[in-house]
């Protein structure tokens, strides 16, 4: 396929769009032509612990939304929807290692796939472009990077992909802000546990005077993955590596080893860990609701 035309190179320059423009665009476009198919969901809030989580479920009323979902978790052998990415998704280069892509099939509203250019397993190590590519996103957007390191950890394709997705989804449960309220303050570097959460993971405060560089911020996020893996005994370099998710916002990098996909029939992913649960219908959140937020996330993460 044609490369679509890079990224703006500078912020400073801004007779040229920035990524979200870009996005918007596409978006616009894409939802003319039938290429994007959003899922239209209810949700509710579910407080456990001190945290609110959103619940997220298939609308009653949007039945063709159901058949999308079961697209979006149905594997295929051999399938790869990245390779090319379909045109009409594609929204730009970043750097020469990725390209930024639409979700198909988007619960929340903007999400933006990081996609390798060539194939690499999502179970392959992160490299310096990776961690790059999701610095020159969040740098210039804040909003929350994360990422589903294979299978077990809610990836849906085994392309390797990171995601993002707006701050504006903080409010509806997709975001750091209610989970890391209660952690004590510490320097940049820092590794730190939540008092309240009962499964392995490890908390990295990062620089905040770093985002205005793709390059040291990419070099931080790398830097504070590689000390989080040690905290939690999770090889850093491993290909494969065993299954985890990591979350990233413009504050605090979490990592979270993994065991297990579900909880009983529900696939939690990264977004999880930032408060945002996907269920399929009502009878699923009221287990959900029943067992608790936390505990659902304990059963699927390495115990503590």
């Amino acid at each position: 396929m044609t490369s679509p035309a890079p990224l703006a190179p500078s912020a400073a320059d801004a007779a040229r769009p920035t990524l979200l423009d870009q996005a918007a665009l596409t978006i616009a476009r894409a939802l003319e032509s039938g290429a994007l198919q959003p899922i239209r969901t209810e949700q509710a809030a579910i407080a456990d612990g001190g945290i609110e989580f959103s619940v997220r479920w298939v609308s009653s009323l949007a039945l063709k939304d159901r058949a999308r979902v079961d697209t979006v978790t149905r594997r295929q052998p051999g399938f790869n929807p990245f390779l090319p990415p379909e045109p009409a998704l594609t929204v730009a280069a970043l750097g020469d290692k990725h390209l930024v892509v639409l979700n198909k099939f988007p619960v929340i509203e903007r999400h933006l796939l990081l996609v390798t250019r060539s194939f690499e397993a999502q179970t392959a190590p992160l490299t310096t472009a990776d961690f790059r590519a999701l610095a020159a996103v969040i740098g210039a957007h804040g909003g929350l990077g994360f990422y589903n390191g294979g299978s077990v950890a809610g990836a849906s394709q085994p392309h390797k992909h990171l995601q993002w997705v707006p701050a504006d989804c903080a409010a509806s449960g997709a975001g750091l802000a209610a989970v890391v309220r209660d952690l004590p303050s510490t320097a940049a570097g820092e590794l730190i546990e939540h008092p309240a959460l009962p499964w392995a993971h490890a908390f990295v405060r990062l620089d905040t005077t770093a985002w205005d560089d793709a390059d040291a911020a990419g070099a931080m996020l790398q830097a504070a993955f590689r000390a989080a893996c040690a905290r939690v005994a999770l090889p850093a370099a491993a290909d494969p590596m065993p299954p985890y998710n990591l979350l990233v916002s413009r504050d605090w990098l979490l990592l979270v080893p993994r065991r297990c996909e579900k909880w009983q029939d529900v696939s939690v992913n990264s977004l999880g860990y930032a408060g945002s649960l996907f269920v399929r219908d009502r009878e699923q959140i009221e287990r959900l609701r029943a067992a608790g937020p936390l505990a659902v996330l304990a059963a699927v993460s390495q115990p503590r």
